[in-house]
This record gives C-alpha cells, structure tokens and sequence, in this order.
C-alpha cells in the first residue's frame, strides 16, 4: 500500500484524496496512490479540511488534536498526520 507509511509508536503519515460536496462523509477507495476521502462538507473557509480531519480522528479513535494536516491546506491531495493510532490504516480501509 502506496496511501500510508509508519513512522512507528502508532504514528502513521497517510496521503488522502479528498472529494467535498458529497452526501456523507466516507472512505471511497483508492485515488492513485492516495486514499480518496468523500467529505459532505464544502470546501469553504475550511470545512471540508476540518470534516476530513474529524473524521480521520474518530476511525483511528484518537483526539482531534492528534491528527495534522502536514500538507495540502487548499489542495484535493493532502497528507495528514495521525500520533497513537489505535489501529493501523490498513484494517480501517481496505483498497
């Protein structure tokens, strides 16, 4: 899998494709070498950013706070940071 990495002690990096304006917030497969995340937030003022954030946040099952957005602030590609996962990327979405 090209879409995470692990930097160990439950921090993963992940690259996320990001489609705002859908009608609910879900994992939709593989994007290339990205996970394509369905966000039903618009990408206005940084809702879209903030919903896939939150969303990422309860499937790891970790705080809000432990999970940063390194890259991507205006772009459909982002990378997002995840410290403590409880749970690997790959048993969360399989693609």
């Amino acid at each position: 899998m090209n879409w995470f990495h692990s930097e160990g002690d439950g921090v993963f990096i992940l690259t996320v494709y990001v489609q705002p304006g859908a009608k609910r917030t879900e994992a939709a497969g593989l994007h290339g070498n990205a996970l394509k995340i369905k966000i039903a937030a618009a990408p206005v003022e940084g809702k879209a950013n903030i919903a896939l954030l939150n969303y990422l946040a309860s499937c790891f099952e970790v705080p809000r706070a432990q999970v940063l957005l390194k890259q991507g602030e205006k772009s459909r590609y982002k990378v997002v940071m995840i410290l403590q996962a409880k749970h690997a990327p790959d048993t969360l979405f399989q693609g």
